[in-house]
């Protein structure tokens, strides 16, 4: 199965408008038979991965949005879950996951208007760090005990940055 198959069908289990982001002119891929999922193409080609979320959240219509990578195969359906509940119930802006001393900027739920703002003044000031989005939004963060719990193999968290990747997972 490819690798974006993955996080897609984890992310129809807790939402019914999964969007996928690819560069411009880029063919959207197959994805399964009966999968309710929409592609949109970045604006601007080259803008890194600020750009993909900004082209994402501006075609949403909903509070939340959940962000994930195409390259997140493990991705748990229950810390998603549990993602959307702690952003329903904290009010705040985002909610990120607890990686030893930081926060992961990905998978990230966001109240979509705030974000699409956030993301807005920081193209404009040439920021292309997904980081930096999550960083400018009041974040809640679910400590490691709690998500862990979940998601005992840290799944969630694994992305596929080369093919060596698959073969040997980070431990």
């Amino acid at each position: 199965m490819p690798l974006l198959h993955h996080a897609v069908l984890r992310l129809v289990e807790v939402t019914h408008d999964v969007v996928v982001v690819l560069p411009p002119d880029v063919e959207p891929p197959a994805l399964p038979p009966g999968v309710p999922a929409r592609f949109v193409h970045d604006a601007v080609e080259g803008q890194g991965p600020l750009e993909g979320a900004l082209s994402g959240l501006s075609s949403v219509g909903t509070e939340f949005a959940v962000m994930v990578g195409g390259d997140m195969p493990e991705l748990s359906t229950a810390v998603v879950i549990e993602m959307l509940r702690v952003a329903s119930a904290s009010g705040a802006d985002a909610v990120a996951l607890q990686d030893g001393e930081r926060a992961r900027p990905l998978p990230l739920v966001v109240r979509a208007e705030p974000a699409r703002e956030v993301a807005h003044a920081l193209r404009h000031a040439g920021d292309h760090r997904l980081r930096s989005l999550q960083q400018g939004l009041r974040t809640a963060v679910i400590d490691e005990a709690t998500w862990h719990a979940l998601d005992p193999v840290r799944g969630s968290l694994r992305d596929i940055d080369e093919p060596a990747d698959i073969e040997h997972p980070p431990t």
